[in-house]
């Protein structure tokens, strides 16, 4: 369906529809009208590619899954920084105003886009993959842990992210080192506890059922999961929460039951969001630049946007860099 098809339909100019669609004044409210009734009755969708080279102007649509996040903030400015730099238009979809992902990612498709940026668990979902594919818009898979290779990313190794904190802990004395897992949705959280497993294996620490605990990425979570690892009758020298927000709830948890952090009990994060640095005692956790991440990933969507989805260029893999940060909250095993 083209935009002659559109004007045919309606008994207008091609020119008139182009003024329709990019709304331009001095069009009169009949053909207007007529115009956009032969839309609708089409189900035209402008072509995006064609538009961004025609005009320069990319339109990327970003999703994001989890309003309450830490994270949020920074890959928001990270996403509009780029934008603004690049000369790109964003169209910012959350996946909770809709019954389903997939109803917020139709509406992108809708609404014109090139190109969307997927963060976890959307980036997984060989369903949105495929409608994606299917309307000729480019994906960006933002910080999956199991980047496809026909899919450009933008990720970090949360395998080695999750070694390195497992290791900090180890070197500090901790044997009794338990783990709050992620959401199980989320290919971030597999990787991370396979890191951590595998780092306590090579040094020849067992890890008991009762100290693999489930959390979903959220503050709520971490209060639950906290209670059961600090309920038992051998608790853990340190915990290992698979994100802040976590961590932080398992450091409330620790204080309202009397219980000295770090001299009694270590906690550690990862991701490195502000409320890291805001709780007491700060937190010790790995660092994800998640504000370049999501500038970086806007600026290869919108590079997508710009190009035939269906060219052969191969798809780009983005690796972005990890620190480990030490803070008040982790200290040496009590003897």
């Amino acid at each position: 369906m083209t935009l002659h098809d559109v004007a045919r339909h309606a008994g207008v100019s091609s020119m008139t529809v182009s003024r329709v669609i990019n709304d331009y004044a001095f069009i009169s409210e009949a053909a207007r009208a007529k115009v956009l009734k032969s839309i609708e009755e089409l189900g035209y969708r402008p072509n995006a590619v064609a538009r961004a080279t025609r005009t320069g102007v990319a339109q990327v649509g970003v999703l994001y899954s989890n309003p309450n996040s830490s994270n949020l903030s920074a890959f928001l400015m990270g996403a509009f920084r780029k934008a603004g730099e690049i000369g790109c238009q964003l169209l910012i979809e959350p996946t909770a105003a809709h019954p389903t992902p997939a109803r917020a990612v139709a509406k992108l498709i809708e609404a014109g886009v090139g190109a969307v940026v997927l963060p976890p668990p959307l980036c997984d979902d060989a369903k949105i993959l495929k409608l994606l594919a299917a309307a000729g818009v480019a994906p960006v898979s933002f910080a999956t842990a199991r980047p496809s290779p026909d899919v450009t990313s933008v990720a970090i190794d949360d395998f080695e992210g999750a070694a390195m904190m497992t290791r900090h802990l180890i070197a500090l004395g901790h044997v009794d080192i338990a783990l709050v897992r992620g959401d199980p949705s989320h290919s971030t959280s597999t990787r991370r506890e396979e890191g951590f497993r595998a780092t306590m294996a090579q040094a020849g620490l067992a890890v008991p059922d009762a100290y693999v605990v489930e959390g979903a990425f959220t503050y709520r979570s971490g209060l639950t999961a906290a209670s059961q690892l600090l309920g038992l009758r051998r608790r853990p020298s340190a915990i290992f929460a698979s994100n802040d927000d976590m961590a932080a709830a398992v450091s409330a948890v620790a204080h309202g039951m009397g219980i000295a952090v770090p001299t009694e009990l270590s906690i550690a994060g990862f991701d490195d969001t502000p409320v890291a640095s805001t709780i007491w005692p700060q937190l010790t956790t790995i660092h994800q630049p998640i504000a370049d991440m999501a500038a970086t990933a806007v600026e290869l969507a919108a590079g997508l946007a710009r190009r035939d989805a269906d060219d052969d260029q191969p798809r780009r893999h983005v690796l972005a860099e990890l620190t480990l940060v030490v803070r008040q909250s982790t200290a040496p095993a009590a003897s």
